[in-house]
């Protein structure tokens, strides 16, 4: 097979080779002008009636014409040049004298054509570059040839989704012996999406798929397909599925496949013509004429949701796994994969780490325990002691603190206040999530945060407990009015009001949890574009003012706890001035301890 390269290499030792004789001409035409020879005779340039005067007073010895060039040698020694006019009898006049004439032929103006040329091949040259880097942006992909990747990774490797991996175990049966399936006639799925939060672990299942069965596994990411150049991408497709055939039984996995495979436009405008047309491909290749030939497609997604339905239908992705965030026992065991590569303390327990994290993904796990062995090894320990994954836990929930921002003592009040409002409705709430901890040190963008973390994995909220959650939201700014007054609050309550709309918005849209809009889901989108259906004006008010409502009465409920516990939330306010953070154990025994009454007489 000749070499693709092999016309690029001679185009370009074309060009090099005229850049040189380029830089050659310039180069003798700059020596010529500015260095000329120290040989060559110097004559001082004349006017022609000097040269006239000259020639009838029968001093010229010698003159040489060349074109329109006279250099003529003076019986005194002296060398002369003038530029003569069209004079037909200026040779003759020469002779009658007795000068020995010379005709010489004009020599050429390297310099005069080099400046007259020059723009011109600027130009030429401006134009070839921006050819060659079109050209070169489309010849590339041909250089970039999907190959395989190693893969070592087994199922023994991945924990936290033990039905995933069941479920993908048929494909792995499926590519150690196709022939027990294709005995009665079953089919092996030709494609599976796996669709899951980010860091869940896809990309590792998928690994683990290829090194199970021991078969060739060829990655792409979606975003590769996608090129400026229409084209492009759709012999990617051909080229991955071209080498994965050749080599079959295989796995083909295609990572954030939303980047390619989004919803096509119904109406054919507005749409990337470079990712319809690399989709297409992996239509064609999946359910084509030829078919898969042992090709296995696994494919990874946040969003399932913006997917092209010819994509999802059976035949090509035919089954759809859900890899969900890890259970209790899930973290657990994605905490013992991970804790087998740190030196940890004997008192540290992985149990009550796993109870800790409710939420978090399996690379966040990751991230805690590598964050742990970090900050160990700054400490100069030689051990991962319990504080320390103490310290990733809440860098990962609260961010890095900001210790060296400094507030006036009343903003530290004011933050104080409005924190503890949060943390005394969330203890005197039964339905709200228990405290992990108050603090008064900004992390990140918060210049305090009060963190709640569930008791156990949480799989439906009730109605209850969303309320609960609104009523803590709405707390820390009515703490602010109840000490300071109503004009006194400030904007550190933004990212309450964000979210108690935002879930109120829901509760009342999605959730059919409002009397008046009722059991209705009232944001719809288009199934053929995925696009939102416009709300009518009459819909839209309601529900902005039952928005509006909603929070004003949780709000009051809010205000309402504190000012009936004000003595509390004076209490856990001096205390986070104090000591700037309080563990939630000590909270909820502060705010449930028992106190004296008194009876009036």
């Amino acid at each position: 097979m000749p070499d693709p390269r092999g016309r690029n290499g001679f185009d370009g030792f074309l060009r090099y080779l005229a850049v040189f004789f380029v830089c050659v001409i310039l180069g003798m035409v700059a020596a010529n002008t500015l260095f000329p020879a120290a040989s060559a005779p110097t004559f001082e340039t004349v006017p022609y009636s000097r040269l006239h005067a000259e020639i009838e007073s029968e001093h010229v010895l010698e003159a040489t014409i060349e074109g329109s060039k006279v250099r003529a040698i003076l019986d005194n020694g002296q060398r002369i040049v003038a530029t003569a006019p069209d004079d037909a009898t200026l040779i003759p006049r020469l002779l009658r004298i007795g000068a020995v004439v010379t005709v010489a032929e004009p020599g050429i103006d390297l310099l005069g054509i080099v400046l007259t040329w020059l723009p011109a091949l600027l130009l030429a040259g401006v134009m070839v570059w921006i050819y060659q880097r079109t050209h070169g942006a489309v010849a590339r992909p041909q250089s970039r040839r999907p190959t395989m990747r190693a893969t070592n990774v087994r199922f023994d490797d991945v924990a936290g989704i033990d039905e995933v991996k069941a479920e993908l175990s048929e494909l792995v049966d499926y590519l150690k012996d196709p022939s027990r399936f294709a005995a009665i006639g079953a089919k092996i799925p030709r494609g599976v999406l796996l669709a899951g939060s980010p860091g869940v672990g896809k990309t590792l299942i998928a690994r683990a798929v290829a090194g199970e069965a021991g078969v060739p596994f060829f990655a792409a990411s979606g975003a590769e397909f996608v090129e400026m150049f229409v084209g492009v991408g759709a012999k990617r497709v051909r080229e991955l599925f071209a080498q994965a055939k050749k080599v079959a039984p295989a796995i083909v996995f295609i990572d954030e496949i939303d980047a390619v495979g989004r919803r096509r436009s119904a109406s054919g405008t507005g749409s990337n013509d470079e990712r319809e047309q690399t989709l297409n491909q992996i239509l064609v290749e999946m359910d084509g004429f030829e078919g898969t030939g042992g090709v296995i497609v696994i494919a990874a997604t946040n969003r399932p949701d913006v997917l092209d339905p010819a994509l999802l239908r059976p035949g090509r992705f035919d089954r759809r796994i859900d890899v969900p965030l890890p259970d209790l026992a899930g973290r657990f065991r994605i905490l013992q994969l991970y804790a087998a590569k740190v030196r940890l303390s004997r008192l540290v327990d992985l149990f009550m780490v796993a109870r800790a994290t409710p939420g978090f993904s399996g690379a966040d796990l990751a991230n805690v325990m590598n964050e742990a062995a970090l900050a160990a090894a700054r400490a100069g320990r030689v051990a991962v002691e319990p504080h320390d994954l103490q310290h990733a836990i809440d860098r990962s929930i609260m961010g890095l603190a900001r210790r060296s921002l400094v507030m006036s003592e009343e903003e530290r009040r004011l933050t104080a206040y409005h924190e503890a409002g949060h943390a005394l409705t969330a203890a005197l709430l039964p339905d709200s999530d228990p405290i992990h901890k108050a603090t008064i040190v900004p992390h990140g963008s918060a210049l305090g945060m009060v963190v709640r973390l569930p008791e156990r994995d949480r799989i439906s909220v009730s109605r209850r407990k969303l309320e609960a959650d609104l009523i803590v939201a709405m707390a820390g700014r009515a703490a602010e009015e109840i000490v300071f007054g109503e004009d006194a609050v400030t904007a550190g309550a933004a990212g309450d009001i964000d979210q108690a709309t935002r879930l109120v918005r829901k509760m009342i849209t999605e959730w059919g949890m409002d009397e008046e809009i009722g059991l209705v889901r009232a944001v719809e989108t288009d199934h053929r574009t995925g696009e939102p259906i416009p709300l009518g004006e009459e819909t839209r008010r309601a529900i902005d003012r039952r928005v509006k409502e909603k929070i004003a009465r949780a709000y009051e409920e809010a205000k309402a706890m504190l000012l009936a516990r004000r003595d509390l939330l004076d209490e856990l306010s001096q205390a986070l001035l104090e000591r700037e953070t309080i563990p939630g154990q000590e909270i909820m025994a502060m705010v449930h301890a028992p106190r004296a009454t008194s009876i009036a007489a």
